[in-house]
C-alpha cells in the first residue's frame, strides 16, 4: 500500500497543469491541516464532448491528493443561460449528464464512490438559498454581474434577468456545498471574482478558485458543443472519430492552438503518465514519451509527423470511449438519448406566412446598403449624427445615428453601410430619423462600436438579407407594439470570422457577407 501523500505533493497533484489558482497560500494551509473540499459544476446543456475529459482528469487529481469532491450538476443554470436548456427537457438532460459523466469517470479509472453527486435543483429552490438570492441581488450592480458572466452566459443586446442571476448563483453554490474550493476553466475566472468580492458582503468566507486553460478544439479555437467541427463526441463512432481527426488543424511544427497535443497534455498524459507514438518501423517505429514537454519539443522540430501524432490519439482515445459507448448501447440509455436530445423534424424554411402569428423571421426586416451622403453633428445633441443616406430611392433618407462616441465623421462620410428602413420614423431630439444605421457592439465595458459594412462593389439601395430568408418580402412597416426587430435582435451576433449573423447564419448581400473589422461575438443593434 502507498503511503499518503504529502501537502507539498498533495499540492503538486492538486495544482499540475491548471492555469492559474486564486488562493495559494490558503490552499497549503488547509492542505496541512486536512483534506481540501473542492466542487466542479456544469450546466446541463448541450451533450458533453471528448474535452470534458480535461476535468475529468483534474477530479482524478484530486482524488488523489485525498481531495473531497462534489459534482453538481446545474440544471437551473442551464435553464437560466438564455434557456440553453428547455424546462421541458431538463430533467431528461441532467440524466443524461449525470450517466455521460459517470460513464467517463469510469472509463479512466475513477472510484465513484469517492464522489458526491449533487443537482443544483436539490437545494437552489430551498427557502434559505432563495433568501440569499433576493440578499445578492440587493448589493450586486447590473455592471458587475454582466461582466462576470460575459464569458459564460450567451451575451445578447438586451439581456434576459435570468442570465444576471447566473453568476451571483454560482457563487452563492460554494457556500450551500459547503467547499473550500471551486474548480472550473479560466473561461470562469470574472465568475470567480465576482464571488471573491461578493460572498464576503453576505457575511460567507472567500473560496479558493482552481482555473483549467481552456482546450483548442479540432479547428484551432475553443472546443465547443454548438460547433460540430471542432468537436468529437462521446459517442461518435470510431469512423467519425477517425474523420474528424484527420480534419483537425494540427500544422507540422506549430504547437500553438493544436488541439491534438492539448488533449495529450491535458487528459491523456496525466491518466497513464506517458503517451505513445504509434508508427511503422520504416519511419523509427514506436517511441514512448514520460514527459509531455520531450513530446512537444519533437513535434516543434518537426521529428513527429502530424499523422503519426493524430493515429495515435485515435487509438488511445477510442480506449477511453469504447466503454462509454458499450454502456450507452443500452435501449434505456438509448432512449434517453434521443429524448433529452430530439432530432429537429426536416421542415420547409419558416416565412412570415408560414410561421404562427407570434413568430418572426428575418425576412421581415427591409435592410439594404446605405451609402452615406453627408454626415452633420445634431443641432441640439453632441451624440448624434444626422446623416444623408442614399439608399436607390429618389431621395436620400435622413438618419440620426448615436454614433458621435464610437465613429469619426471623417470615417462615417461617404462609406457603405447597413440601413434598416422599414422601421417607422420617429423624431430624434427634433430631428425625424428614417431608419437605423447596423452597427456591431462589444459586450464587455468600455463598449467600442463598428459599423457593419456590406462587401466592396454593393450598390446603394442592394437588399441585405439573412442567409435563407432572401425569398420573402419585407414588412412595409414594423409596428412598433409587436417589437419585430427587438425579438429577431436577441439572436444577432458577430461570429468568429467577425461575420453578421442571425441563429449563425450570414447577413448577406449578392456579392457576399455583411461583416465588422474588429468585434468577434459581439452583439447587433
Amino acid at each position: 500500500m502507498e503511503p499518503a501523500p504529502g501537502p507539498q505533493e498533495k499540492y503538486h497533484l492538486i495544482t499540475r497543469n491548471l492555469q492559474e489558482v486564486l488562493g495559494e497560500d490558503k490552499l497549503m494551509a488547509i492542505l496541512k491541516e486536512r483534506e481540501l473540499k473542492i466542487y466542479w459544476g456544469t450546466a446541463t446543456t448541450g451533450k458533453p464532448h471528448v474535452a470534458y475529459f480535461v476535468p475529468m482528469s483534474k477530479i482524478a487529481d484530486f482524488l488523489k491528493a485525498g481531495c473531497e469532491v462534489t459534482i453538481l450538476f446545474a440544471d437551473l443554470h442551464a435553464y437560466l443561460d438564455n434557456m440553453k436548456a428547455p424546462w421541458e427537457l431538463l430533467e431528461l438532460r441532467t440524466c443524461y449528464y449525470e450517466n455521460v459523466i459517470k460513464a467517463m469517470l469510469e472509463s479512466i479509472g475513477v472510484p465513484l464512490e469517492k464522489l458526491k453527486f449533487v443537482r443544483g435543483t436539490d437545494y437552489q429552490l430551498s427557502k434559505e438559498y432563495t433568501l440569499d438570492v433576493y440578499r445578492l441581488s440587493s448589493v450586486v450592480t447590473q455592471h458587475d454581474a454582466k461582466k462576470a458572466g460575459a464569458e459564460v452566459v450567451k451575451q445578447v443586446e438586451h439581456p434576459l434577468l435570468s442570465g444576471l442571476l447566473y453568476p451571483g448563483l454560482q457563487a452563492l453554490d460554494e457556500e450551500y456545498l459547503k467547499v473550500d474550493a471551486q474548480f472550473g476553466g479560466v473561461d470562469q475566472r470574472k465568475i470567480f471574482t465576482f464571488a471573491e468580492k461578493y460572498l464576503p458582503s453576505l457575511g460567507y468566507a472567500k473560496r479558493i478558485h482552481l482555473m483549467n486553460p481552456m482546450v483548442p478544439g479540432l479547428t484551432g479555437s475553443k472546443m465547443s458543443s454548438s460547433e460540430e467541427d471542432s468537436k468529437i463526441d462521446l459517442l461518435d463512432r470510431k469512423e467519425d472519430v477517425k474523420k474528424k481527426l484527420r480534419k483537425a488543424f494540427c500544422e507540422p511544427g506549430n504547437v500553438e492552438n493544436n488541439g491534438i497535443l492539448s488533449f495529450i497534455k491535458h487528459v491523456l498524459f496525466p491518466l497513464k503518465s506517458e503517451f505513445v507514438i504509434l508508427r511503422e518501423e520504416k519511419w523509427g517505429g514506436n517511441k514512448t514519451y514520460t514527459e509531455y514537454e520531450a513530446l512537444e519539443k519533437e513535434f516543434a522540430e518537426q521529428v513527429v509527423h502530424p499523422g503519426d501524432l493524430k493515429n495515435s490519439v485515435e487509438v488511445a482515445l477510442n480506449k477511453l470511449l469504447d466503454p462509454i459507448r458499450e454502456k450507452f448501447n443500452s435501449p434505456e440509455l438509448k432512449k434517453l438519448t434521443q429524448a433529452a436530445y430530439p432530432k429537429a423534424k426536416p421542415a420547409e424554411k419558416p416565412t412570415k406566412n408560414s410561421e404562427p402569428e407570434n413568430t418572426v423571421v428575418p425576412s421581415q426586416l427591409d435592410m439594404r446598403v446605405g451609402k452615406v451622403i453627408s454626415v452633420e453633428k445634431h443641432p441640439d445633441a453632441d451624440s448624434l449624427y444626422v446623416e444623408k443616406i442614399d439608399v436607390g430611392e429618389p431621395e436620400p433618407r435622413t438618419v440620426v445615428s448615436g454614433l458621435v462616441p464610437f465613429v469619426p465623421k471623417e470615417q462615417l462620410q461617404d462609406s457603405l453601410v447597413v440601413l434598416l428602413c422599414n422601421m417607422k420614423p420617429k423624431a430624434m431630439r427634433g430631428v425625424e430619423s428614417q431608419g437605423m444605421v447596423l452597427c456591431a457592439s462589444s459586450v464587455e465595458e468600455p463598449r467600442q462600436v463598428e459599423l457593419l459594412e456590406p462587401p466592396a462593389g454593393c450598390c446603394a439601395g442592394e437588399r441585405v438579407y439573412v442567409e435563407g430568408y432572401e425569398d420573402d418580402e419585407p414588412e412595409a412597416e414594423l409596428k412598433p407594439k409587436k417589437k419585430i426587430f427587438e425579438k429577431l435582435q436577441a439572436d444577432f451576433r458577430v461570429s468568429e470570422d467577425c461575420v453578421a449573423q442571425w441563429k449563425q447564419r450570414n447577413f448577406l448581400t449578392k456579392l457576399g457577407t455583411v461583416s465588422c473589422k474588429s468585434l468577434k461575438g459581439g452583439s447587433i443593434g
